[in-house]
């Protein structure tokens, strides 16, 4: 990465083996002060939006807000039910646990895709979202035998345009459930 950054901004080439032995806290220092100076006056002599173009999403924390609802069922582990960030909401993978009592809502992959679904739902509700603004979703399948199964439930939720879809079968889910769905939603 330091090579290319070099590289794009023509700066002068440093021995960083040799510095490295000598002193390894001054050859960071020294290569970023090179390379602050070097962008500094590369981007002073020309047009700054024709050199190059920076996107970024912040992870200020203010910024960065949890999702929360009793509605669904709680985090199994330390992570939120989901994260708004700027216009998205970003919901973790759920499962078919009922809310109250922390229990799949059976053994059967239909009901837990329907419980998975209400679940992300009512996350989604928490935000002020919906399934209309879905725009990707992730499943993840124990069985992929129950491909169409599921894909027949997830169709009387999502409509057309169906959001963007990534679907795979893994060797096993949290708690032995049948299926996990996670999805972003824009606000």
């Amino acid at each position: 990465m330091a090579w290319c950054a070099a590289r794009s901004f023509h700066m002068p080439a440093v021995d960083m083996g040799a510095l490295r032995t000598r002193a390894p806290l001054a050859a960071v220092a020294g290569f970023a002060s090179v390379a602050g100076s070097s962008v500094w006056r590369s981007l002073a002599s020309s047009k700054p939006s024709s050199r190059f173009a920076c996107s970024a999403i912040s992870t200020d924390a203010r910024i960065k807000e949890a999702v929360h609802t009793d509605k669904a069922p709680a985090a199994l582990g330390q992570y939120s039910q989901a994260i708004k960030v700027d216009n998205f909401v970003h919901v973790s993978g759920c499962l078919g646990l009922i809310p109250e009592t922390g229990k799949f809502v059976s053994d059967n992959v239909v009901d837990q895709t329907e419980q998975v679904l209400k679940n992300m739902g009512e996350i989604l509700k928490a935000r002020g979202a919906s399934y209309s603004s879905v725009v990707e979703t992730t499943i993840l399948l124990a069985d992929w035998n129950n491909f169409k199964k599921v894909n027949e439930i997830y169709a009387k939720y999502f409509p057309s345009p169906a959001p963007a879809r990534s679907i795979f079968q893994i060797a096993a889910l949290p708690l032995d459930a049948k299926i996990e769905t996670g999805c972003i939603a824009a606000l």
